[in-house]
């Protein structure tokens, strides 16, 4: 059983709820304590971390992989930049684990996996895009790489394939990560409807920063 400390949500410097298919963006301290709960349970979480310093510097997928070895991520994984430096580590997860390959949902991919009528709804990519719109973010459509799913089943099968699978979260359940750097975090609350990854029914999440300690 953990013996990490986890904090009230009272306690919060930043609380907010991040509402089935929107965007998020928000600043987190090196130091900073950062907290995703899946509210209502097998939600899916697309999120992209980049260096505040040099937005040029982000969240890899390969180096993470590479650096853990292992697909999945879970309580002890250091989220790896592509410049191979500490970004976040995950302090504690109750889940069990977290996707890093299956990537963010786009209006080209709904209308090539599900059908051309797909094409017009709401995607990941364009939540990422509306929610650094900001100049100030210096983030734009070529900056969005590869991303965690937080919460995501995405089963590896023996022939190497990917499968998106019904979620293995549940209601309340959290990932919590220390940042070892000041980032920019940047979240699409996915708002997918035609694979399982949500159950079918988009829910909300909320995001929870607590200052060092």
């Amino acid at each position: 059983m953990s013996t990490y400390n986890i904090a009230a949500p009272e306690t919060a410097v930043y609380n907010h709820t991040i509402l089935a298919g929107e965007g998020w963006a928000h600043e987190i301290k090196a130091g900073q304590i950062f907290r995703i709960v899946d509210l209502e349970g097998n939600q899916a979480v697309d999120t992209l971390f980049y260096s505040l310093a040099d937005t040029a510097e982000r969240y890899s997928a390969a180096d993470t992989i590479t650096a853990q070895r292992n697909i999945y991520l879970t309580a002890g994984t250091v989220l790896m930049s592509n410049l191979r430096r500490p970004m976040l580590t995950i302090l504690e997860d109750n889940c069990g684990r977290h996707d890093t390959l299956g990537g963010a949902c786009a209006q080209e991919s709904n209308q090539v996996r599900y059908a051309i009528e797909k094409r017009h709804m709401h995607a990941c990519r364009n939540s990422f895009l509306l929610a650094v719109r900001d100049p100030k973010w210096n983030i734009g459509k070529r900056d969005i790489t590869a991303n965690i799913n937080f919460f995501m089943n995405v089963p590896v099968t023996p022939e190497g394939k990917l499968t998106f699978e019904d979620g293995i979260s549940d209601a309340s359940k959290f990932v919590e990560m220390r940042a070892e750097m000041d980032v920019i975090c940047v979240i699409s609350n996915c708002p997918q409807l035609n694979n399982p990854c949500n159950a079918y029914n988009p829910t909300p999440v909320q995001v929870l920063i607590w200052d060092a300690q």
